[in-house]
């Protein structure tokens, strides 16, 4: 854009330039060119003697007569006699340069008037004739000055506008069409997230200059692509593996007699390893959007099946579980494995937040569910840190893995929802939105 404007300016200082050379006399106006322009439009009888002039638009004769003071010609043969004259070369001088007859450039006084001439010499049949023209200065001046630099300078300044507009919109519509590509490309690249690392750039209709760029791009995507699912692959795995060790253990430390004070901390550290363990398989499930099978749900129905599957946690830390409908049955599509996941480790973690006594509510609407506590809420510094892995709230009365809600940030991430947290006073408010 910047070099299509750079050539509409320099055109438009191009243009400036030819003003300034026009400053001096411009073009067509020098003495012999219009003496020549006169001559060939001298007009013979049938003798072959010129009997006047072609009169037109350029030469009409009627200036000649009109303007007699500024301007005047004369028609020689070539013995010097005068063959026809205008009103104004009557009182010529006989001597010096005007009586050459040859092609020559001078200058004469006429009644005080200073004159600028010119001869040119013509030939018709046979014979030659040498026709001068005298304009003065000061008619040349005051028609230079006053009409011809002005049209000059407005005509140079409407082009050099013209100029730059015509620049600038070819610039900006060849700048667009070619840049198009480059454009879908890039808005194609900012939609691909974690949940997205199969999709790729398309090549096809890209210009050559960008092609190996959106290449290399499409290869490294595949690079982050492969990496991702082997750290996901490693990840289902080794937690995996670990339920089987750790279920011999628990089953090993059931089976010990006579040894209560040390088999209760062994199975409590056993149970506490499972839900790290559990916590992991999940979170790799929820990081893998093939995982999901999507239909329609009752959300209702969901979150009762929750609440009677933590009843037993909340009767343990006197907590009352209550859900209100405020739109009856409320269908979302939905993972319904993952939807369960989703409820349980919310409520799950407000039970583990609530004071003893209190209760949990979960509220859901068409649009959305909330599930609050009544516990102490959070401060300002935690909020950043309350989807992060492995971080747990310091009033929390389990020993939990930390990993509860990043696993709903991500179920949440990957059915379009969002999950957000604020102060209830008291307690927090979990709410899950999603566009109806």
């Amino acid at each position: 854009m910047l070099a299509y404007v750079a050539g509409a300016l320099l055109s438009v200082g191009l243009l400036v330039g030819l003003a300034a050379i026009a400053q001096e006399r411009l073009p067509g106006m020098a003495m012999s060119d219009r003496t020549l322009s006169l001559a060939r439009k001298l007009e013979f009888d049938g003798t072959g003697r010129p009997v006047g002039f072609n009169n037109d638009s350029e030469h009409p004769l009627w200036i000649y007569d009109s303007l007699w003071q500024e301007t005047a010609y004369r028609v020689l043969d070539e013995a010097g006699n005068v063959v026809l004259l205008s009103p104004g070369a009557k009182n010529w001088p006989q001597h010096g340069d005007v009586a050459k007859l040859e092609k020559w450039r001078f200058d004469i006084e006429n009644n005080g008037v200073v004159q600028e001439g010119a001869t040119e010499r013509i030939e018709h049949g046979g014979q030659t004739w040498f026709v001068q023209l005298t304009v003065s200065t000061r008619i040349i001046n005051f028609l230079h000055q006053e009409f011809a630099v002005p049209f000059i300078r407005l005509g140079i300044l409407s082009l050099g506008l013209i100029l730059l507009f015509v620049f600038g919109a070819c610039a900006y519509i060849s700048l667009k069409f070619s840049l198009r590509p480059l454009r879908n490309a890039s808005l194609a690249a900012a939609e691909i997230s974690l949940k997205s690392l199969n999709e790729r750039l398309q090549t096809d209709r890209v210009p050559l200059e960008i092609a190996p760029l959106i290449g290399n791009f499409n290869a490294a995507l595949d690079r982050i692509e492969k990496g991702f699912r082997i750290q996901q692959d490693f990840l289902a795995k080794a937690a995996h593996e670990l339920k089987t060790p750790l279920a011999l253990i628990r089953a090993e430390v059931d089976l010990m007699e006579g040894c209560d004070d040390v088999r209760e901390p062994l199975l409590a550290h056993v149970e506490h390893l499972t839900r790290h363990v559990q916590q992991l398989l999940l979170l790799a499930e929820a990081c893998e959007p093939l995982s999901y099978q999507l239909s329609d749900i009752n959300a209702c129905e969901v979150a009762h099946d929750v609440v009677s599957f933590l009843r037993k946690v909340a009767d343990e830390s006197n907590i009352n579980l209550t859900i209100s409908s405020l739109s009856g049955e409320s269908m979302w599509h939905a993972d319904r494995g993952a939807f369960f996941t989703l409820l349980k480790n919310l409520i799950e973690n407000a039970i583990q937040h609530a004071p003893p006594g209190t209760e949990v509510r979960t509220t859901m609407n068409s649009d959305g569910i909330c599930v609050r506590d009544w516990g102490p809420g959070i401060t300002p510094e935690q909020f950043p840190l309350l989807f992060s892995r492995f971080w747990r709230g310091p009033h929390r009365r389990d020993h939990g893995a930390g990993l509860g809600l990043p696993i709903c940030q991500e179920i949440c991430a990957a059915h379009g929802w969002t999950l957000s947290v604020e102060n209830a006073n008291p307690g927090l408010a979990m709410k899950i939105s999603r566009e109806t």
